[in-house]
């Protein structure tokens, strides 16, 4: 399956950028804790190489519990302070103040020897589309201060927010990157909602869906819909077509059908996309960090 997505008005989101880099202290990254590499932007790595990092492990409650603490472990280990976030239920958003000062000891300490005392740290809050940036703010700062939506390209210009005499932030329109390094990479944010699904063939991209979950989560299926594949839970898949016959069981299970009885393949392949997205399908994790394996399956 062959994604790629990059609007015209992500070129100059990217030069605002980095015009801006020169006004902050901090980069806030946002990632999709279920995919915490694909939903990476590769540039913030090139336009802020200067600058401290902070990442932020948001939709931590959709993804599993074990790989999230995985992940945390690994960023840290790569030096680069990690923080897993809901940022709907605000759960983690009390650890986000000491990761930005510990993030920013060196700058806070040159201040300090400069004689400069409580300077907020200036953070820019950077992160791929519908990965949950304006909720974050929102939840952060207590009111609603940036617009949210559950589709790509909500959040339009930046706008500088001072949550208090500690912190202010820069949030950012959400952007992709030209051109993605792998068809993975594009699978997997394609099936977080990260690009536009007017673009995307959503029948085969639930059979790609379908295919991941037979792989790692195999009882996920037949635990939200009932009897699935052989022995009435699903074993494995293999390729798309038979993906697609696991489809049409889920579209009868769930009555996606269409004059004459036929299978709604496409509406069926909505709602399981809804369900992954929403958690209904249960806490998935689609990345894990090297040498690690799938604890939560």
């Amino acid at each position: 399956m062959n994604i790629q997505w990059y609007p015209g008005h992500m070129t100059k989101a990217r030069r605002a950028m980095k015009e801006d880099m020169k006004l902050i202290d901090l980069i806030i990254e946002l990632v999709d804790a279920r995919v915490p590499v694909s939903s990476r932007n590769p540039d913030i790595d090139e336009l802020g190489r200067q600058k401290a990092r902070l990442v932020l492990l948001n939709k931590a409650d959709l993804a599993g519990e074990g790989a999230n603490d995985a992940w945390v472990r690994w960023f840290r280990g790569q030096g680069v302070q990690a923080v897993k976030l809901d940022s709907r239920s605000r759960a983690g958003l009390k650890q986000i103040q000491a990761a930005v000062q510990e993030a920013c000891r060196e700058k806070i300490e040159r201040d300090k020897k400069r004689g400069i005392l409580n300077r907020p740290v200036r953070a820019m809050v950077v992160g791929i589309p519908n990965v949950g940036k304006s909720t974050f703010i929102n939840s952060y700062a207590g009111k609603a201060c940036a617009r949210t939506g559950n589709k790509p390209g909500v959040t339009k210009g930046n706008q500088w927010i001072r949550l208090n005499k500690s912190l202010e932030l820069l949030d950012t329109p959400g952007i992709l990157w030209p051109r993605f390094e792998s068809q993975e990479v594009g699978l997997h944010l394609a099936l977080i909602g990260s690009i536009n699904d007017q673009i995307l063939d959503r029948q085969q991209l639930g059979a790609e869906l379908i295919c991941l979950l037979a792989e790692r989560y195999p009882l996920a299926l037949a635990q939200r819909y009932g009897d699935i594949g052989a022995g009435g839970h699903l074993v494995q898949v293999d390729g798309l077509e038979e993906a697609a016959g696991i489809l049409e069981e889920i579209a009868r299970a769930r009555g996606c059908l269409m004059k004459g009885g036929q299978c709604d393949l496409k509406k069926a392949a909505d709602l399981l996309l809804d369900d992954f997205r929403s958690g209904r399908l249960g806490r998935i994790t689609l990345e894990f960090p090297p040498d690690e394996e799938n604890t939560d399956g």
